[in-house]
């Protein structure tokens, strides 16, 4: 094998990212090229509409994955909480190489904190997620919906459209602008979304050569966090839109899941610690018992 096309969104972010697996594919098969190909996805062509009416279904890589069912390349790259819990049919996860920071950041006017925002400050995100939890500690924000890449963001709070807002952080590290962060939020302050932060590599079921030069850098540890992250979102069938939290990490060999649900205002927490090799079924059981303190029935 000469050569191999990995799938990538045209964005900054995207990019930074499928260049960091490519770097560790190019030191794990020297003899390999590896290619990078722009791909435009529905979420980057449609600015207007709001995220949540996208995420969960695919707006930023069906466009990808399409791409790899039709050959046009072999590989895609991916910020894994953007893809669907549904797994669509020939194509499979083979490497989950790496996650960096999950936790989430405050972007703010003059470098100000959470809680030294003013009254009724206007703080722009589109996630669900953050909303019931910013609502949760500063019930009277403005929360108002937002678009654009890290950039975008970052230029609509200084140029005085929002007063801050909340971006993942390792976005601002993958692209280097981490110091536009005024306010890093601790994990269980304000609950990451299930593998943010994680990388996913996809290929399909069907090209076993390309699923072996994947294995080269998949971190196994890593996949068993993020699957009981992934499986508590898809138990509750959450997508992207739902007010949904989870982290994972590793204790020796248990695995502890934190997790949160909201539910018309109300925020559900819990964890749950099991054997690491459990971890499909760590997401699922906490997911059940968050769904019945939530209310929400199935």
């Amino acid at each position: 094998m000469s050569g191999l096309r990995i799938g990538t969104r045209g964005s900054k972010l995207a990019l930074a990212q499928t260049k960091l697996i490519a770097h560790r594919l190019q030191l794990a098969h020297p003899l390999i090229q590896f290619e990078l190909v722009e791909i435009k996805t529905a979420g980057d062509k449609d600015q207007a509409s709001p995220l949540s009416a996208g995420e969960g279904v695919g707006w930023f890589t069906s466009a990808l994955q399409d791409a790899l069912r039709e050959g046009e390349v072999d590989i895609a790259v991916h910020s894994y909480k953007d893809l669907p819990t549904k797994r669509p049919e020939g194509l499979i996860i083979a490497a989950v190489p790496l996650r960096e920071d999950p936790r989430d950041a405050l972007v703010a006017q003059r470098k100000m904190t959470l809680k030294g925002l003013p009254i009724g400050a206007v703080v722009g995100t589109s996630s669900p997620r953050r909303e019931a939890q910013l609502h949760a500690i500063r019930p009277d924000l403005e929360l108002r919906p937002i678009r654009g890449n890290v950039d975008s963001r970052i230029a609509q709070v200084e140029h005085g459209a929002y007063d801050a807002t909340v971006l993942a952080l390792a976005g601002l590290r993958r692209l280097g602008v981490e110091a536009q962060a005024s306010e890093v939020f601790g994990l269980y302050d304000i609950l990451p979304a299930p593998a943010q932060g994680a990388i996913a590599v996809e290929c399909r079921v069907d090209d076993g050569v390309t699923r072996r030069l994947l294995t080269a850098i998949d971190d196994p540890q890593l996949r068993l966090v993020v699957t009981a992250e992934r499986s508590f979102l898809a138990a509750i069938d959450a997508g992207c839109s739902f007010p949904a939290g989870a982290y994972a990490e590793h204790f020796g060999s248990t695995l502890k899941l934190h997790a949160l649900l909201a539910n018309e205002g109300r925020i559900v927490r819990s964890k749950m610690a099991g054997p690491a090799e459990t971890a499909a079924g760590l997401g699922r059981a906490l997911a059940a018992e968050l769904m019945s303190l939530a209310g929400i029935k199935r």
